[in-house]
């Protein structure tokens, strides 16, 4: 169930009349995360429970206050907590991998000169790490379908830059902190503007609006700068979806 006992996870605090947060760390940590969405998996599925959802080191879960009681949910959760080591959790099972056309530097990652030189590499030689690096999606957040990928190397733990006035187009690649973000819209933003995508995390009125979900993981490839206006107008902007294995 713990980890490291002097660390005092996992916890359970209550959140609200109608919620309960199970905590697995209080930072960004990968067992931490593979922890949270292996439990959410399955504290979701009890029967008095209406709503689960993961950020990136812990699980909320929704429940009627009216039908259920916070402390006998708690006893429900502590109950589940020592049947395994959720720290060991792999990935679930369903997720799957995504390889998504990426266009980086030029006009379609305008800061990734600079961020290459921050983290002490060449824009060639970081464009090779960046493009080939497997990244899950560690929660989503922020935004609808805006997801927080990682993690990176340890050369990118670049703190974001303060300029706001910064805007970056629906499906561009930010980098900071070690972590990528890929946004589903227009945004301003303190995040690097490596690369372009033509993906799209949200689509409205689409039968599934959020395609990446926790636990996915996914390769930003490499491509060329002309082949953008194809990737546009191509199913999920080009990009390739296959179960795990």
């Amino acid at each position: 169930m713990i980890r490291d006992q002097e660390s005092g996870f996992p916890q359970i605090v209550s959140l609200g009349l109608d919620g309960l947060l199970v905590r697995f760390a209080d930072r960004f940590d990968d067992a931490a995360n593979r922890a949270a969405l292996a439990f959410r998996d399955v504290a979701g599925a009890l029967d008095s429970v209406q709503e689960a959802s993961t950020s990136l080191c812990a699980v909320y879960l929704r429940f009627d206050p009216h039908a259920h009681r916070h402390s006998a949910l708690e006893d429900r959760l502590r109950a589940l907590l020592a049947e395994r080591n959720w720290y060991s959790a792999p990935l679930p099972a369903d997720h799957r991998i995504w390889r998504i056309p990426t266009v980086y530097g030029g006009a379609y990652g305008p800061q990734l000169d600079a961020t290459a030189d921050m983290a002490g590499t060449d824009t060639a030689s970081a464009i090779e790490e960046l493009s080939t690096a497997r990244l899950r999606v560690m929660t989503i957040g922020f935004a609808p379908g805006f997801p927080y990928l990682g993690q990176l190397s340890e050369r990118w733990n670049l703190p974001r830059h303060d300029d706001l006035k910064t805007t970056v187009p629906p499906g561009a690649l930010g980098l900071a902190i070690r972590q990528f973000v890929l946004f589903p819209a227009e945004s301003p933003t303190g995040w690097r503007h490596i690369a372009t995508t033509a993906f799209r995390g949200f689509r409205p009125g689409h039968d599934n609006p959020f395609p990446l979900q926790p636990g996915d993981e996914i390769t930003f490839t490499a491509a060329e700068a002309r082949d953008f206006s194809r990737l546009v107008d191509a199913p999920d902007g080009g990009a390739i979806c296959e179960p795990a294995r």
